[in-house]
C-alpha cells in the first residue's frame, strides 16, 4: 500500500516544474534543502536558481511556525495520539538539542548547518521554541544554519559528481 502511495506521490510530482518540487522538497520537514539541492542539480536547474529556491524553500515555513508552534501543540494535546506524539517529539528535540541549550544562536547555526538526521530548520525552529531562544537570535540563527547547511550539501553535491563524473 505505501509503495503505490509513494510511486503516485512521485509520478504527481513528475507532472510538475522542476522549480517547484525544488522548493516543495525544501519546504518539506523530512528534505528541506538537504534534498532539495541534490533534486535541482540532478535535474539540471543552474545552481544559482537551486540555490536561493532551497534556502527560500527552507526558511518560508520556518520562521512562521516559531510563532504557530505552542498554539499548534496546544491543538495536537487535545486528542490522545496527537499529546502521544507531541510528548515524544519534544522529549527527542530536548535530548538533541544540548547544543542550542548551551551555546544558543550559535549552537543554532551549527545544529541546523551541518547535515545530519533530525538537524535541520524544523528541528532546530521546535528547539527554538521550547527552550525560549529569543527571536532575533533565533532569526539570525536560523538563517545562519540555513546558510551553512546549503554551502555543506553544494560541496558534497559537486564533490559527488565530480567523483562519478572521473568514473
Amino acid at each position: 500500500m505505501k509503495e503505490v502511495l509513494l510511486k503516485d506521490i512521485i509520478s504527481r510530482l513528475n507532472m510538475l516544474p522542476k522549480e517547484l518540487v525544488t522548493l516543495i522538497l525544501a519546504m518539506l520537514p523530512i528534505s528541506e534543502l538537504r534534498g532539495a539541492i541534490p533534486y535541482g542539480v540532478c535535474n539540471k536547474i543552474p545552481y544559482l536558481k537551486v540555490l536561493l529556491l532551497s534556502v527560500v524553500g527552507n526558511l518560508l515555513p520556518v520562521i512562521p511556525l516559531y510563532f504557530l508552534l505552542d498554539s499548534i501543540m496546544n491543538f495536537f494535546n487535545r486528542f490522545k495520539t496527537g499529546k502521544r506524539f507531541s510528548r515524544w517529539l519534544i522529549t527527542y528535540t530536548l535530548q538533541k538539542s544540548k547544543l542550542i541549550e548551551v551555546y544558543e544562536m550559535i549552537g543554532l547555526i551549527i545544529f541546523i548547518g551541518i547535515p545530519l538526521p533530525i538537524t535541520g530548520a524544523w528541528t532546530g525552529t521546535l528547539a527554538s521554541v521550547l527552550l525560549k531562544l529569543r527571536f532575533r537570535y533565533y532569526l539570525i540563527g536560523v538563517i545562519g544554519g540555513v546558510f551553512l547547511a546549503a554551502g555543506i550539501v553544494s560541496v558534497l553535491v559537486f564533490l559527488t559528481r565530480l567523483t562519478f563524473s572521473l568514473t
